[in-house]
């Protein structure tokens, strides 16, 4: 066992005699050695609730005859985080969460390992993590957040944080007041949890019980019920199980299952995060997996689920419905159900006896909501290495679109154009600078694209940007254009009235300028220059490589 590296022998006397000081028995000394890695923080609603989580995961581990130790990871609160300078550090957690988990799991020789996230990076950067260490691993979030409600004469309004930042909008056209948004502020977020539409957390977990890494249920279970508790107490025992069997992350993470994770995806119509850091999951686990791919992924996976913010539905729902497994079981023929899972059974195995019980949620293969799945890959001269885009939450009048470029070197200039109402219907706006290195930290763009939607522009107008957006997002924005702009990608090479061609269909995002002309422009392009020159971030943007490889580390 790994544990024996600080336990064994007689060298390690000094070490045995620290462990006692921590209150531990000769019986635990002599047991497996489980780390539990609990993001727990008093800043993000989703995470709040952990410690609550991680007593009941331990419980489980010395139910089945661990010894449980817990250590924390940090944790960004996008919604808190964003449209500020916070938004530039979120995306740089991921690997520094990474970094950090594999520091403590190496430094104190565990056996094996419980990891607990639930908002947006902390879980990939706990499953980046669970790649490179290889040991016995198992996934348990912290679960959804419940939709909140307000009643109103038109009958009873479902909320949530999409419905804050879309109020803004409507705030700025006049179409509410700012004591209805003051409301809004009150109801929409009701309680602990992940944010309760398919945005990125909740992509995210159910995505990890997709990759086979976490037990039926981790995606959807919402954050307050009972079943939560149940799930981490076995969790907390089923780890023991993977120990038992010496059955690791790669064995279980592969090129086909990656795949079955993006079929998922597609289907539940997820965040555009998603490819992003299952890119990055990908590269950690050793596993290729060119962004070209997921076109053809995409063509052959039908869009099964409008959750928030692509629909009225949110994942609680989802999860009356029958969850993630009643939506691979509709899946099934696209998936490789021969894969190993967490369960120490296949996927086949996992969701035999699983049914689809609301059809208004999932939907069949048969009538589903779109013959192809609900994110989509775009290259053409303004993206030669991709971009992405949620199409399940574009309105369908603008899965074509040419218009004129309207051109902001910051999310900050867009954002005050859009609420001094200078954008007008037809427009592209192009946020540029926003990338892994260029902003650095790439930052999501959910305020302006909020606002747009919340003034009824989001079917009139797109949005570009090397930056990305959040699972909340909807509209044409289209994101992770790549190269970007501090990288010499051709979004750096725009000028104010260029005919930008959108074809989401035929997976094309064009600049209708010439090769020369952009090579003209290129050629008196000045070099760029940082915007953040110390600390973390300065390290961030001169490692980081392009969203098209996962933003990962060079």
């Amino acid at each position: 066992m790994h544990s024996d590296s600080v336990k064994r022998g007689l060298e390690r006397a000094p070490h045995r005699s620290l462990l006692r000081a921590l209150g531990i028995t000769d019986r635990e000394l002599e047991q497996p050695f489980i780390g539990v890695v609990n993001s727990f923080n008093e800043v993000i609603p989703g995470h709040l609730h952990l410690r609550t989580i991680a007593e009941a995961v331990k419980a489980g581990v010395r139910t089945a005859g661990g010894t449980p130790f817990e250590f924390p990871t940090i944790g960004v609160c996008d919604g808190i985080a964003m449209n500020h300078v916070g938004m530039k550090y979120s995306l740089a957690t991921r690997e520094l969460i990474a970094d950090s988990i594999e520091c403590m799991a190496m430094a104190h020789g565990f056996d094996a390992l419980v990891f607990i996230p639930n908002c947006d990076k902390i879980v990939p950067g706990m499953l980046m993590a669970a790649m490179r260490l290889n040991l016995p691993s198992i996934f348990v979030s912290g679960g959804p957040m419940l939709a909140g409600r307000r009643a109103s004469p038109e009958g009873r309004q479902i909320l949530d944080l999409n419905s804050i930042f879309m109020g803004v909008g409507q705030v700025v056209q006049g179409t509410i007041t700012e004591q209805e948004l003051a409301e809004l502020e009150e109801l929409s977020c009701p309680g602990c949890g992940s944010c309760s539409g398919m945005f990125t957390a909740n992509t995210m977990n159910c995505l990890t019980e997709a990759l086979g890494l976490a037990m039926p249920g981790n995606g959807t279970i919402p954050a307050v019920d009972a079943r939560r508790i149940r799930l981490a107490k076995n969790t907390g025992m089923q780890v023991m199980e993977l120990l038992k069997r010496d059955l690791r992350p790669r064995q279980i993470v592969t090129a086909s299952t990656i795949r079955n994770a993006f079929v998922v995806d597609m289907a539940l119509g997820g965040s555009s995060n998603s490819v992003l850091h299952l890119t990055a999951i990908a590269h950690e686990a050793g596993v290729e997996f060119p962004l070209r791919q997921l076109n053809e992924i995409n063509q052959g996976t039908p869009h099964l689920c409008k959750i928030s913010p692509a629909g009225e539905h949110h994942v609680e729902d989802l999860d009356l419905a029958g969850g993630v497994p009643a939506v691979m079981k509709e899946l099934a023929g696209r998936l490789d159900t021969t894969a190993m899972t967490v369960t120490g059974q296949t996927i086949s195995q996992n969701i035999a006896r699983t049914q689809v019980r609301d059809r208004s949620v999932i939907r069949s293969v048969a009538e589903p909501y779109s013959p192809t799945g609900g994110l989509a890959i775009l290259f053409g001269n303004l993206a030669p290495e991709g971009a992405v885009v949620k199409k399940a939450a574009v309105a369908p009048e603008m899965l074509k679109h040419s218009g004129p470029a309207r051109v902001f070197n910051s999310e900050d200039e867009a954002t005050a154009a859009i609420m001094g109402k200078n954008i007008k219907p037809g427009d592209v706006v192009i946020i540029r600078y926003e990338g892994p290195r260029g902003g650095p930290g790439m930052r999501e763009m959910l305020t302006p694209t909020s606002i747009l939607s919340g003034m009824g522009l989001d079917s009139q107008v797109a949005l570009i940007t090397d930056g990305r957006f959040s699972g909340a997002t909807r509209g044409a924005a289209i994101g992770h254009v790549s190269p970007e702009a501090a990288n010499g990608g051709a979004i750096g090479l725009l000028r104010e009235g260029d005919t930008i061609q959108i074809d989401i269909p035929a997976g094309r995002l064009e600049v209708k300028v010439s090769d020369e002309e952009l090579a003209r422009r290129r050629a008196e392009q000045p070099a760029f220059e940082p915007r953040v020159k110390t600390g973390y971030l300065r390290r961030y943007a001169e490692m980081v490589t392009s969203a098209s490889t996962g933003a990962v580390y060079r």
